[in-house]
C-alpha cells in the first residue's frame, strides 16, 4: 500500500478540540469508489478539525441544489482528485451513513458510484479543494480491498467492502469479505 501525504503546508494548524453539544445534520451526498487497474480502492485521509480524529473515505461530498447525485459525484471527484469524471459509471448504491465530522453528526442516505481507471495508482491533483478541505486532507492511498482492515484509522463507511461488492459483484472481493455490512438498510454478506 502506497500512502501519499499532502505537503506539510496543507495539513493545517492543530488546535485543541472544543467541547459542545453535537448537532445532527441531514445532508444529501454522493461518493465515488475509485478502482485502479489492480482493483485498489482510492481512499482519502481526512483530519477532523474539531476533535483531531482521522478517517479514510472515498472521494465525495454534498449534493448542491439542482444537482443529481451523479453530477455531484463527478464534480466532487474532480475537485478532490482531479481524476476524469467520465470514469464514474451511472449505477449507484444507496448507503445509510451516520458519521461525526466537524462537531456535527451527519446522517442520511448517500449515493455511492464506482469509477474504474486503466492505470495503476493514477496520480491525483487537488487543485479544486476548498481552503478548509486543503487544511484537513492529509494523504491518499490506493488500497487493496484485502488491506482495508489494516489501515491505521477508521474507514468510512464501515461497510465499504459490502458497498464495493454491491457496485462490482464480480470483483475479487466477492468471496473474501469480512463479516456483514449494511447497504441501504439491507444486510449484505461480503
Amino acid at each position: 500500500m502506497l500512502i501519499t501525504r499532502a505537503p506539510e503546508a496543507s495539513i493545517g494548524a492543530s488546535s485543541a478540540p472544543r467541547v459542545k453539544a453535537m448537532e445532527t445534520m441531514h445532508r444529501p451526498a454522493a461518493r465515488v469508489v475509485c478502482l485502479d487497474a489492480s482493483d485498489r480502492v482510492l481512499l482519502l485521509r481526512w483530519r477532523d478539525p474539531v476533535d483531531g480524529t482521522w478517517l479514510w473515505e472515498p472521494p465525495g461530498g454534498g449534493i448542491d441544489p439542482g444537482e443529481t447525485p451523479l453530477t455531484a459525484a463527478r464534480r466532487e471527484l474532480v475537485e478532490e482528485t482531479g481524476l476524469d469524471p467520465e470514469a464514474v459509471l451511472e449505477r449507484s448504491v444507496p448507503v445509510e451513513r451516520n458519521v461525526r465530522w466537524k462537531g456535527m453528526q451527519y446522517v442520511g442516505t448517500e449515493d455511492f458510484f464506482v469509477a474504474r481507471f486503466t492505470e495503476e495508482r493514477p496520480s491525483l491533483e487537488r487543485a479544486g479543494l476548498l481552503p478548509d478541505e486543503r487544511a484537513n486532507l492529509d494523504s491518499h492511498a490506493w488500497v487493496l480491498w484485502s488491506d482495508l482492515d489494516s489501515l491505521p484509522d477508521r474507514v468510512e463507511p464501515p461497510q465499504l467492502l459490502a458497498v464495493l461488492g454491491a457496485l462490482v459483484p464480480a470483483g475479487p472481493w466477492r468471496n473474501g469479505g469480512h463479516g456483514c455490512g449494511q447497504v441501504a438498510g439491507t444486510a449484505v454478506s461480503t
